[in-house]
């Protein structure tokens, strides 16, 4: 891992520990997860115990310590969703990738999350793909969706 960009994400807050969250999104969104060179990096320059960093990188639920995949599908589990399918789409996408809930695929291409509500009812049953929403999935569209990205 190359601390050099992890140091340029510090830099643009000024090494300021009051944005240590900010910092944290950031990394995550350059690596997909937080590696750990990352984190230690991240306490020496804000000037923060390593231990706390973990504490904020463990806290939220939006951070990984572990690798993610290529693509983060993320099924909508939220009460309309719930009520309009969403457990069978997460179970048809679990057997279309072969991994469970909150699992990556062993060649790193896929992650799949179990997520609450996201905000769009209306649209669903609801499928984030990269944060991309597809509205109204079936099971039926959820593993043509799979198969489409599995052949990119």
């Amino acid at each position: 891992m190359n601390t050099n960009r992890v140091d340029e994400i510090i830099d643009r807050y000024g090494a300021d520990r009051t944005a240590t969250l900010a910092v944290l999104q950031d990394i995550q969104a350059e690596y997909n997860h937080l590696p750990r060179e990352a984190l230690t990096e991240t306490a020496s320059r804000l000037r923060v115990p390593l231990s706390e960093i973990y504490r904020m990188a463990t806290f939220f639920k939006a951070f990984s310590l572990e690798p993610k995949g290529e693509h983060i599908i993320k099924v909508c589990l939220g009460t309309a969703c719930h009520v309009g399918g969403g457990p069978r789409l997460l179970e048809q996408i679990e057997r279309d990738l072969g991994i469970k809930a909150e699992g990556t695929t062993p060649n790193g291409r896929f992650s799949l999350e179990a997520v609450r509500c996201v905000g769009a009812c209306a649209l669903s049953p609801l499928v984030l793909v990269d944060e991309e929403p597809h509205a109204k999935m079936s099971a039926t569209k959820a593993s043509k969706l799979i198969a489409e990205l599995s052949a990119d």
